[in-house]
Formats: C-alpha cells, structure tokens, sequence
C-alpha cells in the first residue's frame, strides 16, 4: 500500500492513526498547515449554514494522504460522528472502477476497446433506430458515446427494484437508442452495465469478484466493496433526502443495484478512495499494487471525446475538464443520498476526495475549494529548485545572432547566467518575455531546450560557430545590420 496515512497536527484536530515520524511532513509546512485551517474553518461554516449532515474530505499529494477529515454526522439520529474512515454509497465514482477493469483485461490481450460489443456479448442487439449507424463498441460505452438510452427500460430510480442480469439482456435488445453512436455524448448507465457484463464474460469472474481480487485488495482498499455484506453496511453513512423547508431530512433505505451494479454499487471512504487517487499518480509497469501501468493510467485521463465547448470532455470513464489553464481529471457519484467527488489534478499530483450524506450537497463546491485553497500550498511546498546552471565562459563564442535559410532570426544571448535563444517574430511579440528558451548542457557543444530539443553548436578547427543544428536543420550565423 504505497499511499500512507499520516498523522494530523493537535491543531488541525484531526483523528487518523499515527505514522512514524521520519521527515517533515507536508502538512507541517507552515504554508501547507495555514491553507488546511483556512479550508478546515470554511468548511465548519458551510456544512452548519448549508445543514450538510455529515461530510468526509481527504487531500492527496502523490503517495501519501496529507490531511483528511470529518465533519457532522454519518447518523443524526444516532450522533455517529463522520471520519475519514466513514464508508459511503460512492454512486457513480463506481464506473471508473469498471474502467480500470476493461483497461487490465486490454492490456492482458484480451479485448480490444474498437472491439464491437456483441463480439464479447454475442446476445447483445440494439433495435436499428439509424439504419447506417456503425456497430457499438467498448470503446463508446467507456465514453458514453454509444447512443445508447441513459437506462434500461426499468423504473428502478423510482421502486428501487433493479433488474437481474438476464431481464437486463432481454431488454437491451428491444430498446431502441437515442443517438447514433459516436454523434454526441449521452450518458448512460445502461452502457456502463454492459461493460461490468463484457468484464464478466472476458474474465471468466463476476464483475464484483473482479473488481475485489484486481482492484481492491491489490490497492489495499480494505474498507470498499463492489457487493457489501452487512459489517460494511453497519459503518456506512445514513443517506438523507433534500433539506426540508421545517429543516427536516427524510432517510433513504439501503438498496440493492442489480444488474447496474457496475455502473454505481461500491461502498468505500475516503481513505480507501485517496489509495485509488495515489495509484492515478504513479507510473512504470503493471503488478502488484500498480493495477495499471502508467501509460494506460494516462490513457484513461485524456480526452477521448471532446465537447462542443472545447472545456472538457469524456476521457475513458473519466470526466475532463479544462479551467483556468490547467486540465483536471474527476468523477462525481451520487447514490441514496449519497454525493461524492473525485477530483484530480495528475500534473500536479494532487488529489481531492470528499463524500457526504445530503442528496442535496454540492461536493463540487468542497472539492474545488480544498484544490483552490491548498493545492497552490503543495505546490510550493514541493517544488524542488531548479538546479543553478554554472556559466561557463566558452558560452561566449555561442553569443550572436543567427538566421535560417528563409530569413527568420534567431539570436544566442547569456542571460542571469544561463544560455538562452530566442526566436525573432515579424511582428514582434505583445509579450516582452516570450520567445526566449533556456539552453541546458548536455555534453560538449550540445544543449537542450525545455521542450527537450536538441540544440547542437558546430565549430570549426578554431572553434568558431559554423552553424546550429537544431530539429535536424540549420541557423547560420550572421552579422547584426
């Protein structure tokens, strides 16, 4: 279990148990510790002024839960306290979990994500709405692009009487779909059930099996389960109906999912879940607690369908968004009165984690401030210094201006020490400091830009500059007019 728990300081007053003392730890850092009582304090605001019963957060830095904690009630009735360690209905959050499963079971060989459907599910048809409309397959159901109806035809969101596996395939194949496949994105449970059936059938165990013996207990996700038996269900958090206008909340009873359990079933914490978080941040091959290899990881968190918008779009089972420059990774689950967000940020290496038990709770609103408000903490506080280049005085014979065959020029100049280029533009620049790229060392005359571009001098027998290689082309020197 690579992703630690780590003990909170007395003046967070936070509950999780004690890890050896080794090394500074990221939450006393004095920028990191001011950032989690600013966030700590808003939230005991929000969760009274909005009458949020009970919230659990956790924030991840890379391998290791820098703070988690919670706030309110897992029970009002019972005035169970919720902890870091409460288990939650954790809704849709469940279908990255399926995911991850189609993605072990491609990268063993064993299916392909352009395989069609009914490849791996022979009895799976769908009634020809668009005559021309292409075959569906896997890969479209992971991007809710298959066209296919939000739901199989049961009105379980309404009795709670959810479909077996075979009442399931009986009714996909008379249900018409809304789209064409790959037209637009259309979520769908029903697609993400289909593939909890493809895991099934590809792997020879029950998806609930497959999700515990690939996915849980190698992550050492102890506390989650994709089918929980009643010692789970006990320390789950009571999901409650919307704020009533006399301040009361009605109690969803626990239900059963059926046939679309893949889609929404599994029960875990925040604890559990920051382990999944952590693994989104690692890299190099698969085995043991590394469930995927880092490539199929990075796989899963790109766009793979795009929106109209250009903001964001489906990844594979993954929600992306793009907002003030940077691009996040995330899930959001609600189920039973049970919300829940996941939240990543796999540049940075930071994850948030919140559940809480109000149908009505925004876990947008508590995830995007815990980011907004630490995360610019866990930057600085894990930022290594950028290793000081030594100027070396045979830089001077690099310094001068130099032109491609086309006319455009560039020049070589030194600059706080370091080698740089920049690239003349014609218009120039608005932006004074643009055009301007840091020449690191690599060996003899040859450098590197930030884009990892090799920048090679050539010199003659007098080691003047007879020309720079650069993308396999040439600058030449010339003289300034």
């Amino acid at each position: 279990m690579r992703c630690k728990t780590i003990l909170i300081s007395a003046l967070l007053l936070m509950s999780i148990p004690p890890v050896a003392r080794a090394e500074v730890r990221l939450q006393e850092q004095p920028e990191v510790a001011d950032a989690i009582t600013v966030l700590d304090r808003w939230i005991e605001q929000q969760i009274g002024i909005r009458g949020v019963p009970g919230l659990s957060i956790a924030i991840v830095y890379d391998q290791e839960i820098v703070w988690a904690k919670g706030y309110g009630y897992a029970d009002l009735e019972e005035k169970t306290p919720a902890t870091p360690s409460t288990v939650y209905r954790i809704g849709s959050i469940t279908k990255v979990f399926t995911s991850t499963a189609i993605m072990q079971l491609r990268d063993q060989g064993k299916l392909r994500l352009d395989d069609p459907v009914s490849m791996h599910l022979p009895w799976f048809s769908v009634p020809k709405r668009f005559p021309d409309a292409p075959e569906i397959t896997i890969r479209q159901l992971l991007t809710h692009t298959s066209g296919l109806a939000r739901e199989p035809d049961f009105p379980y969101w309404t009795d709670h009487v959810f479909p077996t596996r075979e009442e399931l395939a009986e009714a996909v194949v008379k249900q018409d779909p809304v789209h064409a496949p790959e037209t637009t994105s259309h979520y769908s449970n029903l697609g993400m059930a289909l593939l909890g059936e493809i895991v099934t059938e590809v792997s020879g165990q029950p998806w609930a099996d497959y999700v515990k013996d690939q996915i849980l207990q190698p992550l050492g996700m102890l506390s989650s389960s994709a089918a929980p038996g009643e010692k789970l269900l006990q320390r789950r958090a009571i999901g409650y109906m919307r704020l009533m206008p006399d301040g009361t909340r009605n109690v969803f009873d626990y239900y059963d999912t059926g046939a679309i359990a893949p889609a929404g079933s599994i029960v875990s914490t925040v604890e559990d879940l920051s382990l999944f978080a952590s693994l989104q941040f690692r890299d190099g091959p698969a085995g043991g607690d590394q469930i995927l290899k880092g490539s199929t990881l990075r796989e899963m968190h790109r766009v793979d369908w795009v929106y109209d918008s250009f903001t964001g779009g489906r990844g594979l089972g993954y929600d992306v968004s793009h907002r003030g420059g940077k691009t996040f990774v995330g899930k959001t689950g609600s189920i039973g009165g049970n919300v829940n967000r996941l939240l990543l940020m796999p540049r940075e290496k930071i994850a948030v984690v919140v559940s809480l038990n109000a149908d009505d709770g925004n876990t947008f609103r508590f995830a995007n401030q815990a980011y907004e408000i630490v995360a610019p903490a866990l930057v600085k506080a894990t930022r290594k210094p950028d290793p000081k280049t030594e100027e070396d005085p045979s830089w001077q014979r690099y310094v001068g201006l130099y032109a491609d065959p086309w006319g455009w020029e560039y020049e070589v100049l030194i600059l706080g020490g370091e080698l740089v280029i920049y690239g003349y533009s014609y218009p120039p620049y608005d932006d004074a400091s643009y055009g301007y790229s840091k020449l690191t060392p690599v060996e003899h005359t040859t450098f590197r830009r930030p884009n990892n571009d090799l920048v090679t001098f050539e010199l003659d027998e007098d080691g003047n500059v007879i020309r720079i290689k650069r993308n396999n082309n040439y600058l030449f020197p010339k003289e300034k007019e």
